[in-house]
């Protein structure tokens, strides 16, 4: 067990993309982001995972004055940090070393100490080039490793047609697939690959909150015995075991851990701070924040929580006042704390997520969602499955579409499911539950993403993928990766309805275009319809 423990605060980032879409408006932030001078967070992460999209898509606002504001704000207050998906920075594909190393650049400039990386298949060879970038520009290269499980085995029913399906199936009706793929053996040596890489933090990440206490226990000793770096460990808790996996994790002697302050915490996002704060104060583990400066910051997620409301997704179930709850604790409340670290020490499970989840009732938290805990699948990848359904007005086969889930993956390579893995999986279940409704042979229906995964152009899957099914999917048994050389450069174009401005006025704006062009080409137009408008008016003013 660590006598001090670090703190990344997700609370601006993944806090406010869990609960509420990434609809934090930079105002919002702006208000909030003073009140963290002194807190002692160790890391603040504010930056990355959807928010570049959000913010264009949906808020009208520059992903990079984002970025400036928290670091024109906090300075070096704290680490400021990042989220990126490796090869495909913050977008859904492959994109050529320069563009990454341009990317990294100005957000260094911007202020960014520290950029996590991962990659959706847990692939070191989409990972090595950014930790290399990061290490010789001076930004702490904090390299994520994905966690999943091997999916349930379910009968497989008899194929339709001949091809790959009999060639490996044959004419039985249930298949069964005993490989364990995803081990503490599996976990260890991607750790040690991930630090062989540069990086200066490595970082299980537990998107989907699926790492049981039980299994903790077992791993994060042999991944801290396995790596010299800091071990930090993230998670949610949707599925029911966040808060007992995290004390588990300290218990264990991780160096950091996620954390997200109170009203952005909890349900599918990260574990409280104060919850993890009491636990601490109780083990006699030094944890460097100040929860005088973290009660100021929870007032104002209050207000800022009320003005999301829209997209809350826990909008009748908000979690109660702390301060009120925590000062008025009964006894057998406090007494669940102690339970629970007993329990966390000697191993026993049920136990303690028992007594976790009276302390998050007690504290008004969702305590878990089954559909996650039952089924494997992140939260946000099951909304993803219930959208596509909804847009082909085929809603009643949510059920028929989350049973073809661990199929899909196994005939994928078992890729883990996280963005944009776990967005191409689902919609292909979407598309295969409906081939098996009409009655037609399975995969009749194919993405062009899911065609792009089983080609090789994401990148090498957890498990091979057989090649019969590669060439009934793809049309050749060879395994094809990405190719970047073949990445073209978009166009900036004049825009004559707005005096001929460029689209793109300046270098940060069109990485943007590199980066989602149509998305950024839409919002970069409403960028220079805005200037145009400004212009006039400035110019009629002054003719006065």
């Amino acid at each position: 067990m660590a006598k001090a423990l670090k703190i990344r605060d997700i609370t601006l980032r993944d806090g406010q993309q869990s609960l509420f879409s990434s609809r934090l408006r930079q105002e919002t932030v702006e208000e909030i982001l003073p009140l963290y001078k002194g807190a002692g967070f160790y890391i603040v992460e504010v930056w990355g995972g959807n928010i570049i999209d959000s913010a264009m898509r949906f808020l009208d606002e520059s992903p990079w004055d984002r970025l400036r504001t928290c670091s024109r704000i906090l300075g070096d207050q704290t680490l400021l940090g990042a989220l990126s998906r490796g090869r495909n920075l913050f977008g859904y594909s492959p994109y050529p070393n320069y563009v990454l190393e341009s990317f990294y650049k100005e957000a260094v400039k911007n202020g960014l100490k520290v950029i996590r990386l991962f990659d959706s298949l847990n692939d070191m060879d989409n990972l090595k080039d950014s930790a290399l970038m990061l290490n010789e520009l001076g930004v702490i290269p904090d390299i994520a490793l994905c966690y999943t499980v091997d999916p349930e085995e379910v009968p497989l029913p008899k194929p339709k047609k001949k091809g790959f399906f009999a060639r490996l199936f044959g004419s039985s009706e249930e298949v069964t697939v005993p490989e364990k793929i995803f081990t503490d053996e599996y976990f260890v040596a991607k750790a040690r690959e991930i630090e062989k890489c540069g990086a200066k933090i490595f970082t299980l990440k537990d998107l989907a909150g699926l790492v049981s206490p039980s299994r903790l226990y077992s791993l994060m000793p042999k991944l801290k015995h396995a790596v010299k770096i800091p071990v930090d460990y993230h998670t949610h808790c949707n599925a029911g075991y966040g808060l007992a996996s995290t004390l588990t994790a300290i218990l264990k002697g991780v160096d950091i851990v996620d954390t997200a302050i109170w009203w952005f915490a909890g349900g599918t996002s990260a574990p409280a701070i104060e919850l993890i704060w009491l636990f601490c104060k109780k083990l006699g583990i030094e944890v460097s924040v100040d929860m005088e400066k973290i009660s100021e910051i929870r007032s104002k997620l209050k207000e800022a929580r009320k003005s999301l409301s829209d997209f809350d997704r826990y909008r009748d179930s908000l979690p109660f006042d702390f301060n009120e709850l925590y000062m008025n604790m009964p006894p057998e409340i406090d007494a669940e704390f102690d339970r629970a670290i007993r329990a966390a020490s000697d191993n026993c499970e049920p136990e303690l997520l028992d007594a976790c989840h009276r302390i998050e009732e007690y504290f008004g938290f969702p305590v878990n969602n089954a559909g996650v805990s039952n089924t494997d699948v992140p939260h946000g990848m099951y909304s993803d499955i219930k959208g596509e359904l909804w847009i082909r007005n085929v809603e009643e086969m949510l059920d028929a579409t989350m049973a073809l889930i661990p199929k899909v993956r196994r005939d994928a390579g078992l890729v883990p499911l996280v963005s944009p893995s776990s967005r191409i999986i689902g919609e292909q279940a979407v598309m295969l539950a409906l081939d098996r409704r009409d009655g037609n042979p399975d995969y009749t229906q194919k993405s062009d993403r899911f065609v792009a995964l089983i080609k090789g152009e994401y990148g090498h899957t957890p498990k091979a993928i057989d090649p019969f099914f590669r060439e009934e999917i793809t049309g050749s048994i060879e395994e094809i990766p990405y190719d970047v050389s073949t990445f073209s450069e978009p166009a900036n174009p004049e825009l004559p309805e707005f005096g001929g401005m460029k689209l793109a006025q300046n270098d940060e704006e069109y990485l943007l275009l590199e980066l989602m062009p149509e998305l950024a080409e839409t919002f970069l137009k409403k960028c220079r319809e805005k200037d145009f408008s400004n212009k006039a008016d400035f110019d009629e003013k002054t003719a006065l």
